[in-house]
């Protein structure tokens, strides 16, 4: 225990009355002490800041007069003082801002002798409510405004009129309620306590009192003064003390109590006790203190010249004060104790003389006083380190130990962290064999473990299971009765699983799991393993229970992998196929083509006829659902639907376009070779047929179709419409089949011939089939048919003629367009000008020489005309042609003029017309000599349109009007900046 003292006392002020007498009394708050003296002066001392001043009130009084008592407010603003003297008795009031007193004229003539201020709702400038008790034993209201000058109101609330003793103190607080302000008032005289308290004005509570009984507390006994007082925190009085005759009276105060007294009166007092004077005694003789203050655990008794200090918890003396008293007032002792609840602190005074009396963290031992009374919450509650905590903790421990309360043991040992090391209260339990105290305690040591602590809270943790399986055990070895195990055994089961849960992230899974497997708790491990995610174990768990339903509710769950459910699908559909294939079909992210060995094998087993295949339900689901397009999924559909009796699904399967509507996409997806195979092996003829069709192999579609139906072939051979030499062949073997197949008579069987034939719409004749019959077959029995056959012969004889005609004369009509053609001219102006040049075209001079090539007639140049009306030079047309035109054309069109020209060859032509045809001047040449030939080549290169209506022009829009060529001629007409140098002048030659 801390040996310093908590209560010190230093001399705040010598010789404080000023010369003005000696002090009388004394009251304090907020830093502020009013001092009265027995000459009548209120002496004001301000240690917060503010002024301090000297106030005569026996001004304009006759005689000696002399300050009965003085009060002073919590907030140091107002004070209340009474004089008495040979003239009488006067209570005045003042406030700090006052330069003078104000005397409560209503007052005058009685003697207050007790003050209760309004703590909760007083201001600097108002009293508000203040109650004053009085010599006479009366009660009366006041209220004082800074403002006024003189106080508000007077009135009479009490007075003791069976007994008619002083009020020697008052105290009052106030609590809000949905009613109003409750009001709760104590007073004492030197034998009783009073109690009031009601709602509303003070003047109606107490005049309710007039017709009930006043609640109070009698003590029989003696004493000078008696005193009562209120310990204030946090602004709520907490706790009183009344110095009384008989002891000191205190207890707590609980101001929202519904505690009733016999009257109706709400009883707000509270654990009410009495700590008699005999205990401060020390067996000698009994004296009582003549002044009292109250801190937050201590009394402070005033008894002669010395202030004890006695714990209120205890009631044990703890400190004594002593006092620096000159020798004048030390044989007259101290008068009396002031507190200063805003401040925190004590005040005693003499004659002459202030002293402070400063607390000092009051409550450093509460704790072990609370100890020593076994009260442990309390104890704790004013702990202020865990070393003292785990004092109080290591008590009860050791206490409910001894009791033999070991579970209770184990929870207080849990929560020390110093006093005793974790080895030394694990081994108190293992030495007595309390296997479940031991885990109790290391479960709660597990709560009071911070994160960080991560090795220490494995270690435990790993301890606690094992402890809990051994608990597990013993309990299935128990011979006690049944009902009694299981219900404990269940219950600690659920806890067991409950620990793991809290547990999952700290305890190690590989040990902990095989402590589970070594104790056989095959739940336990499956559970743990689903905690830990170990989605695998728990579903090969499910799976050898049977238990099919579970497992694939784990598979279902978010964060498993999907290689789970490829892994279990085997075992998963031969256990439950029904809710293995709904599970799947729930899903969007399975691969269809990982689950064909598990449905392969589930479909290898016998099912019942009329049984629902699942796996053909789920591959139907993937493709015409999911839109599958694996080969391997289409493979396996097509091979159950061959495996059943009715094929109709199977050839719905295989009409059905997959792939339709996809761009460059498959119809189908499954092998069609596959698909033949399993087919011919199950002898499903039908589905063989379309497949044949499917794969254009028709001729061994038509084959097996008449096989199975002769209605299917003729079906098969329709298929074809694009190759009318295999639709007819496949049509013949209809035919061939239709006539070898009929029975009956011939004449019969001739006209079921004759009318198959009118199903073919015409594609076969009576001559395409007269093969298939007999050689002995007359051919009366064919003749309306062939007679038929004929004249539909005749009738396309007939119109081949006619065409035959119109063609004739077509040819003669083009022969004679070709003549005309010939002889065709164009008519040229005299002023026509050539379309590149711009020169005349029939005029000639030196600037004109003779084409390469050409030869003229006169002196006029070679040119061409077109039917649109332009005329161009020859020169000028190849020049404009070859620039206009891309590289290799205009190669061609120089190369060919270059032939020419090497050839020096003069053709007897002169004008050359559109189209390259040269105007004979010799009709007698009927050959094309090798110049004619390279000319008419020349010409159709450039001369086959004309340049200016022709693709040429239209080719030409595109082209940019600067070419590349002529980006260096463009750049040199830029205008330069004037910011790039001084100006230059441009010389021209003329």
């Amino acid at each position: 225990m801390d040996l310093r003292q908590v209560f010190t006392v230093d001399l705040l002020e010598r010789y404080a009355a000023k010369g003005h007498g000696v002090i009388t009394c004394m009251a304090s708050g907020n830093d502020v002490i009013v001092l009265g003296t027995s000459t009548g002066w209120l002496i004001r001392h301000d240690f917060g800041g503010g002024d301090s001043y000297d106030t005569d009130l026996s001004t304009g009084r006759a005689g000696e007069q002399s300050i009965h008592r003085v009060f002073v407010d919590p907030g140091g603003s107002h004070c209340i003082a009474t004089v008495i003297g040979t003239g009488g008795s006067d209570t005045y009031y003042m406030h700090a801002k006052w330069s003078k007193p104000r005397v409560l004229v209503k007052l005058r003539g009685l003697v207050v002798n007790a003050v209760a201020w309004n703590r909760q709702q007083i201001t600097e400038a108002s009293t508000r409510e203040v109650i004053l008790g009085t010599q006479n034993g009366q009660l009366y209201e006041i209220a004082v405004d800074e403002k006024d000058k003189r106080e508000k109101y007077v009135k009479f609330l009490f007075e003791l009129s069976e007994f008619p003793v002083p009020f020697e103190g008052l105290q009052m607080e106030t609590a809000s309620s949905n009613n109003g302000t409750r009001y709760y008032i104590m007073a004492v005289t030197s034998t009783r306590l009073y109690s009031f308290t009601g709602i509303g004005l003070l003047e109606t509570i107490f005049a309710s009192y007039v017709e009930r009984a006043v609640h109070f507390m009698e003590l029989p006994g003696e004493i000078p003064n008696s005193e009562l007082h209120f310990f204030i925190k946090q602004r709520r009085a907490v706790h009183f003390a009344w110095l009384s005759g008989a002891g000191i009276y205190h207890g707590g105060l609980n101001f929202g109590a519904q505690n009733r007294t016999p009257n109706g009166d709400i009883n707000f007092v509270e654990n009410k006790a009495l700590l008699s004077y005999s205990k401060l005694s020390d067996g000698g003789e009994v004296v009582k203190p003549s002044s009292i203050a109250l801190s937050e655990f201590h009394f402070l008794l005033l008894i002669g010249n010395r202030v004890k200090v006695v714990n209120r918890i205890s009631e044990q003396i703890v400190e004594e004060l002593q006092f620096d008293q000159t020798s004048e007032t030390a044989s007259k002792g101290i008068i009396g104790l002031s507190i200063d609840a805003s401040a925190g602190l004590f005040y005693a005074y003499d004659e002459n003389s202030i002293f402070q009396v400063s607390v000092t963290d009051e409550g450093r031992d509460m704790w072990k006083v609370y100890l020593d009374l076994k009260e442990y919450a309390a104890a704790l509650a004013n702990c202020s380190d865990p070393f003292k905590r785990d004092q109080v903790y290591l008590v009860q421990a050791e206490a409910a130990f001894s009791s033999k309360d070991f579970f209770r043991a184990a929870s207080f040992f849990a929560k020390i962290n110093y006093a005793l090391s974790f080895e030394e209260i694990t081994l108190k339990f293992i030495g007595i064999g309390e296997q479940d105290a031991l885990r109790t305690f290391l479960l709660r040591k597990l709560d009071s473990l911070v994160k960080d602590d991560k090795c220490q809270i494995m270690m435990i943790s790993t301890w606690a299971t094992e402890l809990y399986l051994d608990k597990i055990n013993r309990l299935l070895l128990e011979d006690d009765s049944p009902d009694k195990r299981n219900s404990e055994y269940q219950s600690i089961i659920m806890e067991f699983r409950a620990f793991l849960s809290d547990s999952k992230d700290v305890l190690d899974e590989a040990t902990t799991m095989t402590l589970l497997e070594s104790y056989g708790r095959v739940d336990e491990l499956v559970y743990f393993a689903s905690l830990k995610e170990q989605h695998e174990i728990v579903i090969h768990h499910y799976i050898q229970q049977g238990e099919a339903k579970r497992a694939l509710d784990v598979l279902q769950k978010p964060g498993v992998s999907v290689d789970l459910q490829y892994k279990f699908a085997p075992d998963l559909i031969m256990l439950d196929a029904y809710e293995t294939v709904e599970s799947w079909m729930t899903r969007n992210d399975l691969n269809p083509r990982k689950l064909i060995p598990a449905m392969m094998s589930y479909s290898s087993e016998p099912h019942a006829k009329n049984e629902t295949h699942e796996v053909i339900k789920y591959l139907e689901y993937c493709v015409h659902r999911l839109q599958n397009e694996d080969p391997g999924v289409h493979n396996l559909l097509l091979s159950l639907y061959a495996k059943k009796e009715d094929d109709s699904a199977l050839l719905r399967f295989l009409q059905c376009k997959f792939g339709k509507g996809r761009s460059n996409g498959p119809d189908f997806f499954y092998d069609p070779k596959y698909a033949l195979r399993l087919c011919l092996k199950e002898k499903r003829m039908r589905a063989c047929v379309h497949i044949y069709s499917m794969m254009f192999m028709h001729e061994e579609a038509v084959a097996l179709a008449l096989q199975v139906d002769p209605e299917l072939a003729m079906a098969e051979a329709d298929k074809v419409e694009d190759d009318e030499d295999l639709r007819k062949k496949l049509w013949l073997m209809v035919a061939k089949h239709v006539v070898e197949q009929e029975k009956g008579t011939k004449r019969e069987n001739i006209r079921k011939a004759i009318a198959f034939l009118k199903e073919t719409d015409g594609l076969l004749k009576i001559e395409d089939i007269l093969p298939f019959f007999p050689d002995f077959a007359l051919i009366d029995d064919f003749k309306e048919a062939i007679c038929s056959s004929l004249e539909d012969y005749n009738q396309q004889i007939e119109k081949l003629k006619e065409e035959m005609n119109d063609a004739t004369h077509g040819a003669d009509n083009i022969r004679n367009d070709i003549s005309a053609l010939a002889q065709r001219y164009a008519v040229v102006d005299r002023d026509e000008e050539c379309g590149v040049c711009r020169r005349v075209i029939l005029s000639a001079g030196a600037d004109y020489r003779i084409s390469r090539g050409y030869t003229t007639m006169g002196p006029l140049s070679p040119f061409y005309v077109f039917p649109c009306g332009h005329a161009f030079h020859a020169q000028c047309l190849v020049a404009h042609v070859t620039k206009c035109t891309d590289p290799s054309q205009a190669e061609h069109i120089l190369d060919l003029q270059k032939q020419l020209t090497l050839m020096s060859i003069e053709p007897n032509v002169n004008v050359n017309v559109n189209g390259g045809l040269n105007g004979v001047a010799d009709d007698s040449i009927t050959s094309v000599a090798p110049v004619d030939k390279i000319r008419s080549e020349l010409d159709d290169a450039i001369a086959s349109e004309c340049p200016f209506c022709g693709d040429l022009m239209i080719s030409e829009v595109s082209k940019p009007f600067v070419s590349p060529e002529e980006i260096y001629l463009a750049s040199s007409w830029d205008i330069m900046s004037k910011n790039v140098g001084p100006e230059k002048g441009i010389s021209f030659v003329v």
